[in-house]
């Protein structure tokens, strides 16, 4: 935990406090009060694992929904002297003064640590601004919460993007970690993420991974290329398993970043059971799939109330006549929303076997090329039009193709 305590708040003028982390699992919480400041304080308590009391008549909404799901215990009365019995901590969050006076002299009488939203000169205890980031807590106190706030936001994002380093150790050991690098904007991808690519001693990276986040590594880190280019060149998947347990056999922590996520056409779980397989232990984590961020980017929801109720994604690389798995009469039939990505040269087969099964010829399409990134294009046709337009246009992959009325949405 980190504590810092520069320019506090004038009513906290001379205060110094002992920076501690309470561990408060199946210990016993009073929190006084359910308005908007317990509301935000209440679901680091739950994570501790305290057993919390809340003593307020009314609360929020959202901490009645924390109640009603058992994560603690809702006494719906005023607070009266002896709450504070057997407890540990104490947390007011009233807006009467003299309620939060009264607490804090049980709490005082009975040693207990109280910390009050009110009046932080008063009170025997300050909660800090915190954050979490990588296993460790940044906890900010000043004084003044504004500024607590501010200083814990800048440190945790510091961390997070790697402009903050202050790793000491080896914090990973062998292994693989399937890592979702989302639609293409490098900003896109989790920020889980983002982080196991800064502990990578190996990056065995797609295409369609965010490219910038590559030029981000350190010298020390190996970057392979494993590229499906359609039509072109490409490290066939066979290889691509081999070397992730290689490289992971040998000691190294691999990261495996693909676009989108790494289950929606990414072949991670081939790779996962291939890992597996070889005894190499694999984290996955997920990404932001292209087939419902690229769309939001281009200003289509895949689903809209009150006009689809459904969408589909479908993998586009066989068309209809070849070995395809997709069942197209019955996709034909649906109303929702089809999403198809690998699908642009395949595109005017597919429209053709849609039409022919019933889709109305005149159903939006959209195809979002690039989709998130500097070089995003967006070009709209019909069911009947699409194949023509995507050749006259001179779409190349990636693109994302939408049909279905959303394609309109904001054209209503």
């Amino acid at each position: 935990m980190t504590a810092l305590t520069p320019h506090p708040h004038p009513s906290t003028q001379g205060l110094t406090p002992y920076p501690v982390g309470l561990l408060l699992s199946g210990r016993r919480v009073v929190v006084i009060g359910g308005g908007q400041v317990a509301q935000r304080r209440l679901p680091a308590l739950i994570a501790s694992g305290a057993e919390i009391h809340l003593i307020s008549p009314a609360t929020t909404p959202a901490v009645s929904a924390m109640a009603d799901a058992g994560e603690l215990t809702w006494h719906r009365r005023p607070y009266a002297d002896g709450d504070l019995a057997d407890t540990w901590y104490a947390l007011v969050a009233t807006d009467d003064p003299e309620v939060n006076t009264a607490v804090s002299a049980e709490a005082e009488r009975l040693r207990v640590f109280c910390s009050r939203s009110d009046d932080a000169a008063a009170a025997t205890a300050w909660t800090p601004a915190s954050g979490h980031d990588a296993g460790a807590t940044v906890a900010v106190l000043t004084g003044d919460p504004r500024h607590s706030a501010a200083l814990r936001d800048s440190i945790v994002a510091g961390l997070r993007d790697g402009s903050l380093a202050a790793r000491q150790y080896r914090a990973r050991g062998a292994g693989v970690a399937l890592v979702g690098g989302g639609p293409g904007d490098p900003d896109l991808i989790t920020v889980r993420g983002r982080r196991l690519l800064a502990d990578a001693d190996v990056v065995v990276a797609d295409r369609l991974a965010p490219r910038e986040l590559l030029a981000e590594l350190p010298p020390h880190v190996e970057v392979i290329d494993a590229s499906k280019i359609p039509y072109g060149r490409y490290m066939a998947q066979e290889a691509i398993n081999q070397t992730l347990i290689d490289h992971a056999k040998a000691g190294k922590f691999v990261v495996r970043l693909k676009g989108g996520d790494p289950y929606v056409f990414g072949r991670g779980g081939e790779e996962l059971l291939a890992c597996l397989d070889a005894g190499v232990p694999v984290t996955v984590v997920p990404g932001i799939s292209s087939s419902i961020s690229v769309p939001a980017a281009a200003g289509i929801p895949v689903t809209h109330r009150g006009l689809t109720h459904e969408f589909t994604v479908i993998s586009g690389h066989v068309g209809p006549g070849e070995r395809s798995l997709t069942n197209w009469q019955a996709v034909a039939g649906m109303t929702g929303t089809l999403v198809l990505l690998m699908a642009v040269d395949k595109i005017a087969a597919i429209a053709a076997e849609l039409i022919s099964h019933g889709r109305d010829g005149s159903t939006p399409v959209a195809v979002v090329q690039e989709g998130t990134t500097a070089a995003q294009r967006r070009i709209d046709a019909t069911l009947a039009t699409i194949g023509e337009t995507v050749r006259t246009e001179g779409i190349k992959p990636p693109a994302v193709i939408v049909i279905g009325d959303v394609v309109n949405i904001l054209g209503e």
